[in-house]
């Protein structure tokens, strides 16, 4: 199965990885079939575990790799710049996204968007949100495929699936985050089910993107891993931390940050 899996090339093996976290996104959204509505204390603890998550993948699966490979070929630069401007780059990019796509958060609105002047219902403008933040995930699994097959010491097949699965295991709780609060809405379950799954689906896309993007463009690699690594933390800082701390169960949400960074940690290292 393993030999199979190196055998389809890197943007094989994006495709892949992204349909996984794809489906972790399925299963999380059947949630809405089982459950009437989103707990407040689940809530936050799946956007902490999910923060957590992001962070330590964000620095052991993204920017080590990137670090290393600007040091062995810097070119005359300073190591830390290519991978400097690659994760502004991605919190701008994330940003520019918030500005330009129309979308509300479950918790609380972030000024964004006002839903009272936009023609888009209140379940839309909540997929919107979903889906401008799922992408940087997909990227950040094809690029550290790409950077895998480079055989960079640090970035590796291994560590590649390592991330992949962490992001589908967060992905789990965030499906039905979204699932929930639409079926709260008064759309069907299996409406809310279809939209919860779907905000997913750019996941598999930034996926190939981000693998393709890299094997053309080999002096690409640093700033796409950090680009990637720069989007998930604009998420995490933006959405995830806040609105898990605007909850009543700070403490839990805390400490379930602390739980996914430790087990995405042990994922990356344990197989990396």
């Amino acid at each position: 199965m393993l030999e199979f899996f190196e055998n389809l090339g890197p943007v094989g093996q994006a495709l892949i990885g992204g349909i996984f976290t794809w489906l972790c996104t399925v299963l999380g959204s059947a949630f809405v079939f089982f459950m009437k509505d989103v707990n407040g204390k689940v809530l936050a603890m799946m956007q902490g575990f999910a923060a957590g998550v992001m962070i330590a993948a964000s620095f052991w699966s993204l920017l080590a790799p990137a670090l290393e490979y600007a040091a062995a070929n810097s070119h005359g630069l300073p190591v830390w710049l290519p991978v400097a401007f690659g994760f502004i780059l991605g919190g701008f990019f994330l940003r520019l996204l918030d500005v330009m796509v129309p979308h509300v958060h479950y918790a609380e609105d972030h000024g964004d968007t006002n839903p009272n002047q936009n023609r888009l219902s209140r379940t839309t403008l909540l997929f919107l949100a979903v889906t401008i933040h799922n992408f940087p995930e997909g990227l950040a699994v094809g690029v550290a495929f790409a950077a895998a097959a480079l055989h960079q010491d640090s970035a590796t097949l291994a560590g590649a699936i390592a991330l992949t699965i962490g992001i589908g295991i967060q992905n789990i709780p965030e499906g039905s985050a979204l699932s929930l609060p639409i079926r709260g809405t008064g759309r069907s379950k299996w409406d809310s089910f279809k939209l919860g799954q779907a905000s997913a689906l750019v996941e598999p896309v930034g996926a190939v993107l981000g693998a393709f993007g890299v094997l053309l463009v080999t002096s690409l690699m640093p700033y796409a891993l950090s680009f990637a690594a720069g989007a998930m933390i604009f998420v995490v800082v933006e959405e995830l931390i806040p609105e898990s701390q605007a909850s009543n169960y700070t403490d839990l949400a805390t400490l379930s940050l602390m739980g996914g960074f430790t087990i995405m940690m042990i994922l990356d290292v344990a197989l990396g």
